[in-house]
């Protein structure tokens, strides 16, 4: 592995011709959208303009045709994402299933999952979490324990998710569990992953709320939920690398860096057209890891385009995304004096206030920083 990996690339044409389009039904579509409620970025649940987005074809649109998929380039996918992340658009209801869920049962699912799960998800009207994270796991996946046992009529799973998003708002789970003997199978094998029905009897879900007030995290409780055979998702035993390749989609899109752009945008109105010295110098600062974050995420999409697993260049991604996130609360605070206030106060101190409770989170969702960089450190041959 090498820097090298991040060769920048472009969009191409057609796929940018989309920009247009997408800014024009935006800009009716969130008329009047508070921009607290902007703020809430990749995390905001509307399922209704999920919907709107699958009428419109902009969801699934890298999957084939024959399962309601528009086989666009993974670049025009990128363009509709970046424009509604940059809009502060509520997309949460389909996040997970079109960004991950989708291509990994297109990649490992049967014939009959693909015909089952793709179509509603390409007409937003299926809604999918993912299951990886276990109560004393945290990152460290291989350290999993909720378990699947064969049985003659399917498998019965027993175990505990944690820190779900959405899990109280989706149909189905992609849950990481073990279905072998840790001791005889290794770190990383006996894991299997299955598609598992939400709404079978033993599924528990118990929202968390955060500290923002909001229910974006769950735990999720199984306890003798009976699967059918068709639940097993991909090869029995191969769940390691099942999961590993589904996380280079989760950590490499604009939303790694784009999460908290809702405070550029109320930042930039507060200051106006003559912003000072300082303002003017770190507003600058500000748009130049923006782009250089822009042109590695667009080096990661163009590496999944050519079929490989940059789950280096993800982390990358994603590691220094969530520092530019986290950076930019504190960065605004000091460029206004504009405090933060919650329920009242401007848009600029109410969406500051939103994101400096949430910046937190976002080296934690999809991976520690720790853990990212001892990928990354991997990646460079230094462990």
């Amino acid at each position: 592995m090498s820097i090298s990996q991040f060769k920048y690339s472009t969009i191409p044409d057609e796929a940018e011709a989309l920009r247009r389009e997408v800014r024009a039904f935006l800009a009716e579509a969130l008329k009047g959208y508070p921009a607290v409620k902007r703020a809430y970025s990749w995390m905001g649940f509307d399922a209704q303009f999920s919907r709107l987005l699958g009428s419109r074809g902009w969801l699934g649109m890298a999957l084939p045709k024959q399962y309601g998929g528009g086989e666009a380039s993974p670049f025009a996918r990128y363009v509709i994402i970046e424009e509604l992340l940059a809009a502060g658009a509520p997309v949460s209801a389909h996040w997970i299933a079109d960004r991950q869920s989708a291509p990994l049962i297109l990649r490992f699912g049967t014939e009959a999952q693909r015909e089952k799960y793709l179509p509603p998800i390409c007409r937003g009207e299926s809604y999918f979490c993912i299951g990886m994270s276990e109560p004393n796991s945290g990152s460290d996946l291989a350290s999993i324990t909720s378990n699947a046992q064969k049985t003659e009529a399917g498998w019965l799973l027993n175990g505990q998710k944690v820190w779900t998003t959405n899990a109280q708002h989706s149909h189905y789970m992609i849950a990481l569990v073990r279905t072998g003997d840790k001791e005889e199978s290794g770190r990383h094998g006996g894991m299997s992953q299955f598609i598992i029905d939400l709404s079978l009897p033993g599924v528990t879900i118990r929202p968390i709320a955060d500290l923002s007030g909001n229910e974006h995290f769950n735990e999720v409780f199984f306890d003798n939920v009976q699967l059918d055979n068709d639940a097993l998702i991909g090869a029995e035993g191969n769940g390691w690398g099942q999961v590993t390749a589904e996380l280079a989609f989760e950590r490499s899109g604009p939303e790694r860096f784009l999460s908290s752009i809702a405070l550029i945008h109320t930042g930039i109105a507060a200051i106006g057209k003559q912003p000072d010295a300082l303002q003017a110098r770190d507003i600058g600062r500000i748009t130049a890891r923006l782009v250089t974050l822009r042109n590695m995420s667009l080096a990661v999409t163009r590496q999944l385009s050519e079929g490989q697993n940059p789950a280096w260049a993800a982390s990358c991604v994603k590691d220094l995304g969530n520092v530019f996130e986290q950076d930019l609360p504190e960065i605004l605070q000091l460029l206004l004096e504009d405090q933060p206030q919650v329920g009242g106060g401007s848009d600029h101190a109410q969406v500051l206030a939103y994101l400096t409770q949430m910046a937190p989170s976002f080296s934690l969702r999809g991976g520690t920083r720790e853990i990212l960089r001892g990928i990354i450190a991997r990646g460079l041959g230094l462990r």
